[in-house]
């Protein structure tokens, strides 16, 4: 690998090593419960039924806008562009995090949404450098680094996070992840690769975006073996997501953890994520990413059910950490995965549908999971709930040809089902 590569393979890491400052203190951890409990109130179940709102609403925006945007990126040479003005929305909105107060349920859902979509959008650029700056045979592993590096990145935030949420200085702590974010970012505008000249104007290469977006939903629909694993993706992610969306709302509700307990939980699964991540990044090429997402899954099943189960903080702790070693490898295994269905040159459209099938998928389980809280006045049986996705998303993909060991350029995908 050359230095150039290193360099581009090394800052798109740092990125991730950014970005999990947001997914850790915003999305799953500190400022969820501040929202749900402080901002909004839960003793009805109305602070989980705001948070599943603001989050499906603003995955609902990214899926229908990535793959126009995907195919904009590609044919107007504004992928690193993009990626920046997403980043900006994120850390823009984060930062005015600070202004909410107490009852402030309507602000706060506003400024969520715009810092998801800025998030959530931006990874669909994010993901799409990833074959231009690593061959199919090391694809699996840096794939992995990246979750590896967004792990110890989560770990970092959370560390400075800690002290502040114990003194009560959530203000500060927004405001933090807003420079946590740009600062670590820096190094991917700087290195990744640069946007490629475009002749065509602005408004003809989103017209040609459009197109092409359609087109690619319609090639791979075509292909029996993108559409099952996409089909597949679509189901089981909606069990990761909502696992992830409502993690510390349920150790902090059903399992009575408090801010400071929360922050030492989440930064024992990092590390177990981190592990997991790294541990499966090789065998991912090796052994081939369909077997390690499969293996996941039903590491995911087990913690689902166990979670519904358990009794008291020990137990909870158990099954939180067990779910830690599977959260990197279902993910990275099925990024890599379908990076052995992209042609080349359609990166960024390919990623679009991927981006649109993942956030799609991150639009109901939320929902139902706040539905079925608010209903039944209890989170077990919407945790139990879960195990039906990840039995499903398993079973179809089961029939995906493909996902073996990567051996290096002009690997061969079968299309079919099996």
């Amino acid at each position: 690998m050359t230095a150039t590569k290193r360099a581009q393979v090394a800052s798109w890491c740092l990125f991730d090593f950014a970005n999990s400052s947001y997914a850790a203190v915003i999305a799953a951890v500190v400022f969820q419960v501040f929202y749900i409990n402080s901002v909004v109130g839960n003793a009805d179940g109305r602070g989980d039924l705001w948070w599943g709102r603001a989050i499906s609403a603003s995955m609902l925006f990214v899926s229908l806008t990535s793959p126009l945007l995907g195919g904009i990126a590609d044919y107007a040479g504004l992928r690193k562009r993009l990626l920046g003005a997403y980043t900006a929305l994120c850390v823009g909105a984060v930062a005015c995090f600070s202004l909410l107060a107490p009852g402030a349920a309507v602000a706060g859902f506003a400024l969520i949404v715009l810092a998801n979509i800025g998030m959530e959008g931006g990874l669909v650029f994010y993901n799409s450098f990833l074959p231009q700056i690593a061959p199919p045979e090391r694809r699996g592993r840096v794939s992995g680094w990246g979750f590896g590096v967004g792990y110890a990145g989560s770990i970092a935030s959370l560390l400075i996070a800690l002290p502040l949420a114990k003194a009560g200085r959530f203000e500060a702590i927004w405001l933090m992840v807003a420079a946590f974010f740009t600062l670590f970012s820096l190094p991917a505008f700087r290195f990744l690769p640069p946007d490629e000249r475009s002749t065509l104007p602005l408004a003809q290469a989103g017209r040609r975006g459009a197109r092409n977006a359609w087109a690619t939903l319609r090639e791979l629909w075509g292909r029996p073996g993108p559409r099952t694993f996409l089909l597949a993706y679509l189901i089981y992610e909606d069990g990761v997501n909502t696992v992830v969306v409502f993690s510390s709302s349920l150790a902090a509700t059903t399992f009575g953890f408090g801010q400071g307990e929360l922050i030492a939980l989440y930064l024992v699964v990092q590390v177990a994520a981190l592990a997991g991540a790294f541990a499966l990044a090789k065998p991912t090429d090796t052994w081939g990413p369909k077997r390690v997402v499969s293996i996941s899954l039903l590491l995911w099943a087990a913690v689902a059910v166990a979670a519904f189960f358990v009794r008291g903080k020990p137990a909870f702790w158990a099954v939180a950490c067990t779910a830690g070693l599977g959260l990197g490898s279902v993910q990275a295994g099925s990024r890599a995965f379908f990076t052995q269905f992209i042609p080349a040159g359609k990166e960024a459209e390919y990623f679009g549908v991927y981006s649109l099938v993942g956030k799609t998928s991150a639009i109901f389980g939320p929902l139902l999971f706040g539905q079925v809280s608010s209903a039944l006045g209890s989170q077990r049986p919407a945790i139990l709930s879960i195990v039906l996705f990840f039995a499903a998303g398993l079973a179809l993909l089961s029939r995906v040809r493909g996902g073996g060991p990567n051996h290096g350029v002009g690997v061969h995908v079968p299309s079919g089902p099996e």
